[in-house]
């Protein structure tokens, strides 16, 4: 026998010089030879925008699409929402559509499911834990201790890379343009997850040290401690090229994804204030990753730039270990993982 839940109005709370500094803080990089003046043209009204001014202008327009989707359904309507999962099997909550998520059905089971849970099987599909029910529906939820957690993996990889290019993109100081390419999917089974990065040109001599990859994984890990939700939001290309036109890697990426569906759909993800084009799904919070490491920079010399693929490794709190070593490999990890530090061109 099934028994009934109803969610009421339950919702998610939820170098132009010899030595010269280029990083916000902590680690400083210095040039040994001047360079010349290196004027950048601005192609977009974002160009001429500070990155805070930046920021704030994607955030604007993330909510503004937010909100205007939202109003779209002003009358709160049901659905029924199945439970099949190992425990608890027939359990029906009655949600509201649109606004309900995979979490909110995980709050009337128990702390276990909230606590556990890092993606749903929406009938059948790879759901995020924050991305609201569009209709009713079967679920499962899904964790790393599962017979088979290959999407929780590949989500938990996604969302450790979106990290990291938050923090390589705020990382240096603002006269130095950082442009985000994109996360490429590298096998789990590599034990990385990396990033593509076009730095500014006066950088293309740089080459980070250890106190500089210990920088970034500082920042890393502040992202961690804030406990920061992972919202998902679904938009026509056309909003995702307003939110990322200062970046032309990010809309040839956005016309790409755009092309695979018909209705021209690109999926954005946010933490905090960043944004990011993501297929998703991702991990539900920043917290969730526990050891974490930006290991290493690799140059990828294309014809047009040099690009630089950030690499990085962690395990998440669910598989914790005891000690790290300074290569940012886990010792003694006695949960059947091996994280393997190699470099896959892709």
């Amino acid at each position: 026998m099934c028994r009934m839940l109803e969610d009421s109005d339950l919702q998610d709370r939820v170098f132009a010089a010899n030595e010269l500094t280029v990083l916000r803080k902590d680690s400083e990089f210095h040039l040994e030879r001047p360079l010349k003046p290196h004027g950048l043209i601005a192609t977009s009204p974002a160009s001429q925008l500070s990155p805070t001014e930046l920021i704030e202008m994607q955030n604007d327009l993330f909510n503004k699409e937010k909100n205007r989707q939202l109003s779209l359904t002003p009358r709160t309507e049901k659905i029924e929402v199945k439970h099949v999962g190992k425990t608890d099997p027939g359990t029906v909550f009655v949600m509201n559509k649109n606004i309900s998520t995979p979490y909110s059905c995980a709050m009337h089971l128990s702390e276990w499911y909230c606590r556990k849970s890092i993606l749903a099987l929406v009938d059948g599909q790879p759901w995020d834990m924050y991305k609201p029910l569009t209709k009713s529906c079967e679920i499962k939820f899904l964790t790393f201790k599962d017979d088979d957690p290959g999407e929780v993996n590949k989500a938990y990889w996604r969302s450790c890379a979106m990290m990291m290019g938050c923090v390589i993109e705020r990382a240096f100081k603002d006269e130095y343009v950082v442009s985000l390419v994109r996360a490429p999917e590298v096998p789990v089974i590599a034990g990385a997850f990396c990033y593509d990065v076009v730095l500014d040109k006066r950088l293309d001599e740089w080459m980070p040290t250890k106190e500089n990859l210990h920088s970034f994984t500082k920042d890393a890990r502040a992202l961690i401690y804030k406990d920061l939700p992972f919202e998902t939001l679904e938009v026509e290309a056309k909003v995702a090229l307003e939110i990322f036109q200062h970046n032309k890697y990010k809309l040839d990426f956005i016309e790409e994804k755009a092309s695979q569906n018909p209705e021209r759909i690109v999926k954005l993800h946010r933490f905090g204030d960043f944004i990011d084009v993501s297929e998703g799904p991702l991990i539900p919070r920043t917290s969730i990753c526990f050891q974490y490491e930006v290991s290493a920079v690799h140059n990828l010399q294309t014809q047009s730039s040099l690009v630089r693929r950030f690499q990085g490794l962690s395990l998440p709190v669910h598989l914790r270990v005891s000690k790290v070593n300074i290569a940012g490999l886990p010792l003694g990890v006695g949960v059947g993982v091996i994280l393997v530090l190699v470099f896959i061109p892709i």
